[in-house]
């Protein structure tokens, strides 16, 4: 049985309370670990430790001595591949597969490509004239915003919590992590690494535990907290941006999403298929920018139906262990819970349920019995106002609709809260620049999911999100900037 501690100020340490909870596998339903919950005084002592490092060796450390650090730390990890690998596997349920060639990889060029970037980023300088004929020098210059509080899911643990170490370590700010209590494994173990390196103490720091009146609440309050980056539900981003209002400390918010794709009857039917089947269907369907509405031109919409049926039916079910498995558990029997309540409000409504709709059934004395699984599913036939079409489920799940013109499916496509991914699937290039512009997103795909260039500004609009992270964006966030302005 593992045993996941506090890490503060370079240390292991157990909570102070003694207070410790239980993370459940989703592949088995057993227990796997104790994790302790960190309260008041730990979630102070996490905070104190990271602005006692800004005044200490990291805030004195120049920024290419500090980039490069990070650069061996990207190292260390790629290094540690297999040990990363299996802590976020038997965390999530996740495949291997998407485990070693996606979440832990890009866990560890987080870190690469954000030092290497920052290395070399300057910042803005302007000459003016002056009444006298001497002139002035503006020179833009950039500083660590400070203490930030990143609170980080569960459905990629490792990928989308370094996402925001990453720049801010580069940027020479510390921080104070609280992953999901689902998925407590890999920011853990990323402590000793960090040590492993010679990262100094308290410049990332780890605490565990749950949102309201736990260690998630206290971090999002407490006032030497500087800054607060959040990757979850809309909900709890209302909730902490509540919080960060007393200070005015700055948010980043990556929230949730009702994603459509639209594809077009001039689209490349193989690539459209193998496209969706990756949006819906990639990690269980908890991916925040997965494709949970699909609009299909009418010509094609029968064959296209009939195919991803096929390609839904040809995924297997297994935790990380099972051979040949292609698609995993939901995190949790609350989170199961609720994406099987969709499925049956829309079996209620009278959906045409085209496959899945339920939980599989595996043979008496599999371990995938006790397991959080559900089958994938597909439905037809429901309006667009229906709660299946509006509402984030967050499982492996779509519903299909078809279209007639390109005014018709961008009026479906944006009627929506949310606004953060799109996916279109066309070989017009034409009809991708007019279609893709009309998208009220924060980033749009065509022919592609998922394909992510870290120098790009990532993030959502409307209830999708607040602010943009990536590349020379996250300045923008994790660094305050001043102008100097020089009279010559």
């Amino acid at each position: 049985m593992t045993t996941h501690k506090l890490f503060i100020d370079g240390e292991y340490r157990a909570a102070k309370s003694g207070k410790t909870f239980d993370k459940i596998s989703p592949s088995t339903g057993k227990k796997i670990a104790d994790v302790h919950e960190a309260l008041a005084e730990d979630v102070n002592d996490a905070v104190e430790a990271a602005a006692a490092a800004l005044n200490g060796p990291w805030g004195k450390m120049p920024k290419a001595e500090r980039c490069d650090l990070l650069m061996k730390l990207a190292d260390a990890i790629d290094a540690r591949k297999a040990d990363f690998m299996e802590a976020e596997v038997q965390d999530t349920g996740h495949t291997r597969g998407f485990a070693e060639k996606v979440e832990i990889p890009r866990g560890a060029a987080n870190f690469r490509i954000f030092a290497e970037m920052l290395k070399n980023t300057g910042g803005e300088y302007f000459h003016m004239d002056t009444h006298d004929g001497t002139g002035a020098a503006n020179l833009e210059l950039h500083r660590p915003k400070g203490v930030i509080g990143v609170i980080s899911p569960w459905n990629a643990p490792f990928l989308l919590m370094t996402w925001k170490v990453g720049p801010a370590l580069a940027c020479g700010n510390t921080v104070v992590v609280k992953p999901s209590e689902e998925s407590p494994a890999t920011a853990t173990l990323l402590g000793e690494v960090m040590n492993e390196v010679g990262i100094p103490k308290g410049v990332y720091n780890v605490i565990h535990g749950f949102g309201p009146e736990s260690a998630g609440e206290l971090l999002t309050q407490h006032p030497k907290v500087n800054g607060i980056t959040f990757t979850g539900e809309t909900r709890t981003g209302e909730a902490i941006m509540k919080q960060a209002a007393i200070g005015l400390r700055d948010v980043s918010f990556e929230l949730g999403g009702k994603n459509p794709a639209i594809v077009f009857a001039d689209a490349d039917m193989d690539k459209a298929i193998e496209v969706t089947m990756r949006s819906c269907f990639a990690n269980t369907g908890q991916v925040c920018l997965g494709t949970e509405r699909i609009y299909v031109e009418r010509p094609i919409f029968d064959e296209f139906v009939s195919r991803l049926k096929a390609g839904a039916d040809g995924l297997k079910q297994g935790g990380p262990d099972t051979d040949g498995a292609t698609i995993g558990p939901l995190i949790s029997a609350e989170h199961r819970e609720k994406v099987l309540s969709y499925y049956k409000k829309a079996a209620d409504l009278g959906a045409t349920i085209v496959t899945g709709g339920g939980v599989p059934d595996f043979p008496e004395g599999d371990y995938r019995n006790e397991g959080f699984f559900v089958e994938p599913t597909i439905w037809t036939g429901l309006p667009e106002d229906s709660p299946i079409v509006r509402e984030e489920i967050f499982g492996p799940c779509c519903h299909i609709q078809p279209f007639d013109t390109e005014e018709e499916v961008i009026a479906m496509a944006n009627d929506t809260n949310y606004g953060l991914s799109a996916t279109l699937l066309t070989e017009n290039l034409g009809r991708a620049h007019r279609v893709g512009g009309k998208m009220e997103v924060g980033l749009v795909w065509v022919n592609s999911w998922f394909l992510r260039d870290l120098r790009t500004a990532f993030g959502g609009s409307k209830s999708s999100g607040i602010g943009r992270e990536g590349g020379v964006h996250s300045l923008e966030f994790y660094t305050e900037r001043t102008n100097l302005c020089l009279k010559l």
